[in-house]
C-alpha cells in the first residue's frame, strides 16, 4: 500500500546543498533486498546504499541490536570507556590481521586515519620525511581533501586548492611504477583490492603479492582500503584474504555497520606505534549505538556457513550474468568483479543502462569505466537473482530495440 506521508513537492526548490545529481525517487520503507517507493512500488535494491546495506534492509537481528541500546544509552564520548567498542574491538582484531582498531564514522575517516597512522608509525621512527603514500590511478578513497588527493581524480580535485601533498600516483597494477616511485620520503603504498568506484577493477592476485613483497623489501607500510570490498562482499570477510597476504594497515566501512553510519582503521602494534594519546581523536567514532549494530553485523557474517553462501551465491549469480552477456553481446561488453562486487560494462552509456534497469524496478550504481555495479545484500537468495536477471535481461531488450544517443564512455 502506498505510505502516506508529506514531502516537499518535487517542482519545489530544494533547501539541501545540490552536490549530488538525485534520482527523483524516494523510499518508505525495506525489507531484505527490496526496498519500497513512497507510491507503493517495490525495487529490488542491487546496490545497497552503494555496498552498505550488507545484510538487507530491516535486518530483524540488527533492529533489535539498536532498538535495545537506543533504550539504554545512545553516547557517551571517548572520554570513558565504551564496553561495546571494546568488544567489537577485539572480535576485529581476532578475525583480522589486526592488534588495535580505532573507529570512525565513514569510511573516509577511516582513511584520513590510515594514512596519519601510516606517517606516525615512521615519524616515531626518528624519520618524518618519511610521509608520502603511492596510490593508483582510478583509485577512490573519500570526498576529504587528504583523500581526493589520494585517489587524484581531477573531477574530485578540481577548484579546491592545492592538492594535499603527500601522494605519488601510479597507473592501476603497475608494479615497475610502484617500484620506480619508491624513495627517500616514501612512507607506503595505498591500494584497494577492487577499485569499487573506478569501475569493478580486481587487483591481481599476483600483483596484491608483489606489493607486499615490495613493501617488506623497502620498509614501507601496505595500507588497504577495503571500505567497499571488506565485510563479506568478495565472498571472504576481506579481499586480500584471496591473495593469502595481510596489510599493515587496513580502513574498513560500509558493510560493517549494516547501514547505521561507521568505519574503522585496523592496524598491527608496530604499525600503529606512533598513535599515542592525543594523536586522534573523534567525538562520534566508536558511540554505543554504533558499536552495538556492529557487534550485530558480525554476529550473522561471521557465523557458520555464511561466507561460503557468499561465495556460493556470488558464482551463481556471475554465471547468470554471463549467459546475459552472451544472449545480449550488442548490449553487454564484459562482466567482471569479485563476490558480490560486480560490474556490467555496457556497449551503451552506463547511464543509460542504469536508468534502464530503474524503470525495470531494479536498483543498481555507476562506477567509473562506464561500468553499472551490481551490489546486492549479502543475504540474497535464487528469488533476488532471478528477479534481478529477468530485470536486466528486459532492459537489455528494450535497450536493443530503442536507438542509443551516443556510444559509451
Amino acid at each position: 500500500m502506498p505510505v502516506t506521508v508529506e514531502p516537499v513537492t518535487s517542482n519545489a526548490p530544494s533547501a539541501l546543498l545540490p552536490t549530488y545529481a538525485r534520482a527523483d525517487l524516494a523510499f518508505a520503507r525495506g525489507e531484505g533486498a527490496w526496498l519500497t517507493a513512497l507510491d507503493g512500488q517495490r525495487y529490488l535494491d542491487f546496490g545497497s546504499g552503494v555496498a552498505v546495506v550488507s545484510l538487507g534492509h530491516a535486518h530483524p537481528h540488527l533492529v533489535a541490536a539498536l532498538t535495545e541500546q537506543a533504550a539504554r544509552l545512545w553516547h557517551v564520548s571517548n572520554l570513558y570507556r565504551i564496553p561495546e567498542g571494546e568488544r567489537l574491538a577485539a572480535r576485529l582484531a581476532a578475525a583480522t590481521f589486526a592488534d588495535l582498531v580505532f573507529f570512525t564514522n565513514s569510511g573516509a575517516e577511516a582513511l584520513e586515519c590510515a594514512i596519519k597512522t601510516a606517517r606516525k608509525h615512521h615519524a616515531s621512527g626518528g624519520q618524518p620525511e618519511r610521509y608520502r603514500l603511492i596510490t593508483f590511478e582510478g583509485a577512490f578513497h573519500g570526498r576529504t581533501l587528504a583523500t581526493i588527493a589520494a585517489g587524484g581524480q581531477t573531477k574530485y580535485l578540481e577548484g579546491f586548492g592545492p592538492p594535499v601533498d603527500g601522494f605519488d600516483q601510479v597507473p592501476f597494477g603497475d608494479l615497475d611504477a610502484v617500484r620506480a616511485a619508491i624513495g627517500p620520503a616514501t612512507a607506503g603504498i595505498l591500494v584497494e583490492p577492487v577499485q569499487g568506484e573506478g569501475g569493478v577493477r580486481p587487483l591481481p592476485t599476483q600483483t596484491l603479492r608483489a606489493l607486499r613483497q615490495i613493501c617488506d623489501e623497502a620498509g614501507l607500510l601496505l595500507v588497504l582500503d577495503e571500505v567497499q570490498t571488506g565485510v563479506g562482499r568478495t565472498g571472504r570477510l576481506f579481499a586480500h584474504e584471496w591473495a593469502g597476504i595481510t596489510p599493515d594497515i587496513m580502513a574498513i566501512a560500509k558493510g560493517i555497520g549494516g547501514g547505521f553510519p561507521m568505519g574503522a582503521c585496523l592496524a598491527t602494534f608496530e604499525a600503529a606505534r606512533g598513535m599515542t594519546a592525543g594523536t586522534h581523536g573523534s567525538t562520534f567514532g566508536g558511540n554505543p549505538l554504533a558499536m552495538a549494530v556492529g557487534n550485530a553485523v558480525l554476529d550473522i557474517v561471521l557465523a557458520d556457513g555464511f561466507l561460503e553462501r557468499v561465495r556460493e551465491t556470488a558464482l551463481r549469480l556471475k554465471q547468470r550474468l554471463a549467459e546475459l552477456k552472451d544472449r545480449h553481446p550488442a548490449i553487454i561488453d564484459e562482466v567482471r568483479g569479485e563476490g558480490l562486487l560486480l560490474g556490467l560494462r555496457p556497449a551503451i552509456p552506463n547511464t543509460a543502462m542504469q536508468a534502464a534497469l530503474r524503470t525495470e524496478k531494479l536498483l543498481t550504481v555507476a562506477a567509473g569505466d562506464n561500468v553499472v555495479r551490481l551490489l546486492p545484500p549479502l543475504i540474497i537468495g535464487e528469488a533476488e537473482i532471478d528477479a534481478a536477471i529477468e530485470a536486466i535481461d528486459r532492459a537489455c531488450v528494450r535497450l536493443a530495440a530503442a536507438p542509443q544517443a551516443g556510444a559509451a564512455a
